[in-house]
This record gives C-alpha cells, sequence and structure tokens, in this order.
C-alpha cells in the first residue's frame, strides 16, 4: 500500500500541486500499465484535492471517449468526440476550464450535482489517448492553477506508462466527428 501524504490546507496552490507531483511521481515509479496508473492517479488526486465531487479518465476507443477508472459516483460510460465538455476538450486537445457548467453549450450531465468542470486532454506522440476530467460541486472551482497542476499531472501520467501496451489510438478512431 502506498501511504498518501495530506495536504497542509494553508499551503498555496502551487506548493500544494508540487507537493501532489512529488507524490504521483514516486506513486507511479515502478509502474508501466495505463489502466493501474490512470486507477492509482484518479485515486491519489480526488483523495488531496479540496472541493473535488468526481474525478476519472475516458480513454478515446473508435472515436468516442470511453470511461475509464475513476473516483466519485457512477459515470456516463461513452461520449462522442466534439460533445459535451470532456468530448470538445478530446476533439480540441486543449484543456477546457468550465466555471459554469450549466452556461456550456452542450454539457451532458452526469452529475446533477457538478457545478464546475476541468477537462485536461492526454496526448502522447501527438496522439489522443483520453481525458483527464475534474467535476466540482462549487461554482468557479478551477483556475490558472489548477490548469497547470492538472497538465503536469497528465505529463507524469503518461511518461509513466509504457506505449508499447496503450491501446490502438490509430487515426481512424480519432478522427473529429
Amino acid at each position: 500500500m502506498y501511504p498518501t501524504t495530506q495536504i497542509d490546507a494553508s499551503a498555496t496552490k502551487f506548493s500544494h500541486y508540487a507537493q501532489i507531483h512529488r507524490q504521483l511521481t514516486e506513486l507511479l515509479r515502478d509502474e508501466t500499465d495505463l489502466i493501474a496508473n490512470t486507477s492509482n492517479t484518479a485515486a491519489l488526486l480526488y483523495d488531496l484535492l479540496p472541493d473535488v465531487s468526481w474525478l476519472g479518465f475516458y480513454f478515446c476507443q473508435g472515436g468516442e471517449l470511453v470511461l475509464g477508472p475513476f473516483q466519485g459516483k457512477p459515470a456516463c460510460t461513452r461520449i462522442g468526440l466534439g460533445k459535451g465538455v470532456c468530448g470538445t476538450a478530446a476533439a480540441t486537445r486543449e484543456v477546457l476550464m468550465v466555471p459554469d457548467v450549466s452556461e456550456f453549450p452542450g454539457h451532458i450531465v452526469c452529475d446533477s450535482a457538478a457545478r464546475s468542470e476541468i477537462v485536461v486532454p492526454l496526448v502522447n506522440w501527438g496522439k489522443l489517448v483520453g481525458v483527464l476530467d475534474v467535476d466540482s460541486a462549487r461554482l468557479n472551482r478551477f483556475d490558472n492553477d489548477d490548469l497547470e497542476g492538472l497538465e503536469t499531472v497528465a505529463a507524469i501520467l503518461l511518461d509513466s506508462i509504457d506505449g508499447d501496451y496503450l491501446p490502438d489510438f490509430s487515426e481512424s478512431a480519432v478522427q473529429l466527428v
């Protein structure tokens, strides 16, 4: 078992993420499997990030996003590329930070408690692997510190995974809808 170290609530958000990055690097150090590492990443982040109601991964398969490891209530199983916050972030391959999901055109309601969301695309060697999705029941929960912190989380995660064992993310499988 890997012991997580709780983060000092009085720490700055930058310092908070630096501690998360150190713990995540250590947690993933000796493992290269996609499912194992996304599972542990979801668990660690859900445990250490305040005001998060759902956190998990969707993987790109056959032109859509398919639910992967997560923490929180049951979630949408499949999301079309270009649909909702996750599908849009995947299609554009850009981080989407949504202060109020009710104002996002085409938002897909998986959890009625979610009020804000940030989605970080996972891109490896130019290929879309999937997305990291984080929801909060609080409006305006995410800011640029979260964007930078979660982009670094994505980089640490992708660096840990053995690319030989990634699912087939061929161009035909990730064409935009």
